[in-house]
């Protein structure tokens, strides 16, 4: 089962294909929306190293960035390598 934890934003890495497909406009959406709701979701990402490589969540993780938040609620999930 997974387990949420909060971790510093800088320490989460977003896939140059991922960073390609930000909206803007969403971002924006889903940062009112935590400012009246809270964080509900969590992203999720896969240990690298010290830090974290972003799986799920990328307009999220913006979202709380633009809020000026420095840790977010995520899941790790255990990728195996093929």
């Amino acid at each position: 089962m997974l387990q949420k934890q909060n971790l510093a934003i800088d320490d989460i890495r977003v896939p140059v294909k991922r960073a390609k497909t930000l909206d803007p406009d969403k971002v924006e959406a889903l940062a009112t929306d935590i400012l009246e709701h809270g964080q509900i979701t969590p992203i999720r990402v896969r240990k690298d190293g010290d830090k974290f490589v972003l799986i799920e969540g990328y307009h999220r993780l913006e979202a709380m960035r633009a809020l000026g938040e420095e840790a977010i609620s995520a899941y790790i999930v255990h990728a195996r390598l093929h």
